[in-house]
């Protein structure tokens, strides 16, 4: 319980954070909004369920892109793909992890893990697809295991 409270006066101090410095800064492109907003709701979201989030945004010098968070439940270690959304109506936000996306994800994944101890890791990808419209509270879709080191043949 104490944690919960925690959590939330956590997530509501860094919300207010952001919304200050939003009025700072030069306007960014509302899909990049909604997208950050969306790793943030993740970020705490992953803690609520006992994640162990080690990095948010993480980049290699060696290949183009991100892994928006890398987290560990228990002894996996998860890359966890962050799709956001302000509505359902076109398609759900999970299928925009396409081929060409996971293959860019798997990639950046191997050079993190390459920077860990040698021994073996037990290894994931998800996906969470997060869904802020107008007039209900965010919701969460989290696909564990959404898809693994190597493409599944047709």
């Amino acid at each position: 319980m104490f944690l919960r409270v925690r959590l939330n006066l956590m997530e509501s101090a860094v919300n207010a954070i952001e919304r200050a410095a939003a009025r700072r800064r030069p306007e960014r492109a509302q899909h990049l909004e909604t997208g950050l907003q969306g790793e943030r709701a993740a970020f705490f979201w992953l803690l609520r369920r006992g994640y162990v989030v080690v990095a948010r945004g993480w980049h290699s010098s060696r290949a183009p892109g991100d892994l928006d968070i890398i987290a560990w439940k228990g002894n996996t270690l998860c890359f966890v793909e962050v799709k956001t959304r302000t509505t359902r109506a076109v398609a759900p936000a999970h299928l925009a992890v396409d081929e060409r996306k996971r293959r860019v994800l798997r990639r950046l994944a191997r050079h993190y893990v390459r920077q860990l101890s040698p021994a073996k890791i037990e290894t994931r990808f998800d996906i969470l697809s997060i869904y802020f419209e107008r007039d209900k509270p965010a919701s969460f879709e989290h696909f564990p295991d959404a898809f693994g080191w190597v493409e599944a043949s047709h």
